[in-house]
């Protein structure tokens, strides 16, 4: 692809000062400096344009995939994650290449104004320039946001797989939402884990708050009873409401073997005399 002339480009090097401030000032108009300092903005916008005139230069087109605009890309990606992390969404991101449209286009008009063939070349160029180093800013934001949603998933996985240690060999794991499959690895690791870190012999899973039981939610149980029997404990599921117990018989689901309570406090109970301790109430 052809490049911005070098006669644009020195121009453009000796306006920086009035197309940062230009620049800034329609950033500000369209809302784009939320959550942004003012100081990190400045430097922002001087580095950015320092380093396409940088590229621009060593006579790098419009094609940013070059190894001309590398720095551009990696200094474009680093600003996205930032503004991801600020919580500003992809058109706020964006609008920090394509708010510097404007006052970059007024002052290729001013300098090739008397060319209108020139500065209509010169206008095309830059404008492929700048949607292509947008997209590329866009494509970047996305896969951060991503990202941090992913990890935020992640997180919100742990936090509501908590292993409560209710007794002295006995583990409880309350579940709340649905159990897929990717839920069910997490519950299985931590639970092991806290089977193994505490020596525990019983481990009860409620399933008071899983909303439903299928089949496949009913196959991921079984493999998490499973998984416990191997390290050695026994399991117990409890919060067996009569919904749930009526679709268990309805889809004919197999759970022979796998002992079941109508809540926790059954389970806890059982629990307690499976291990050999008694209770009495104090006079």
């Amino acid at each position: 692809m052809a490049a911005l002339g070098q006669h644009a480009v020195s121009k453009v090097k000796n306006a920086e000062s009035q197309l940062v401030q230009e620049w800034i000032a329609a950033l500000e108009a369209s809302g784009g400096t939320r959550n942004v300092k003012g100081d990190e903005l400045k430097a922002d916008t001087r580095e950015f344009l320092q380093l396409i005139t940088s590229s621009l230069e060593n006579g790098a087109g419009t094609a940013i995939g070059a190894a001309q605009w590398e720095d551009t890309r990696q200094f474009l990606e680093r600003l996205s994650r930032n503004r991801a992390q600020m919580g500003q969404d992809s058109s706020q991101t964006a609008n920090f290449i394509f708010a510097l449209k404007g006052p970059f286009f007024a002052l290729l008009q001013k300098e090739f104004a008397s060319e209108p063939q020139l500065l209509a070349e010169q206008l095309l160029q830059a404008s492929e320039l700048f949607d292509a180093l947008g997209l590329h800013t866009i494509r970047t934001y996305q896969a951060s946001r991503e990202a941090v949603i992913r990890r935020q998933q992640e997180e919100l996985l742990e936090l509501s797989t908590p292993v409560v240690k209710l007794w002295d060999g006995v583990l409880a794991l309350p579940m709340i939402g649905t159990l897929d499959s990717q839920r069910t690895q997490v519950v299985m690791e931590s639970l092991l884990q806290r089977i193994v870190d505490t020596g525990s012999e019983i481990a009860i899973i409620d399933i008071t708050g899983v909303p439903t039981v299928d089949t496949l939610v009913a196959q991921h149980l079984l493999k998490t009873v499973t998984a416990i029997r191997l390290m050695g404990a026994d399991c117990i599921i409890s919060g067996v409401r009569p919904q749930i117990a009526q679709t268990i018989v309805h889809l004919g689901l197999d759970l022979q073997g796998v002992v079941t309570k109508a809540n926790l406090a059954d389970a806890l109970a059982l629990a307690m005399r499976r291990l050999g301790v008694t209770f009495t109430k104090a006079q």
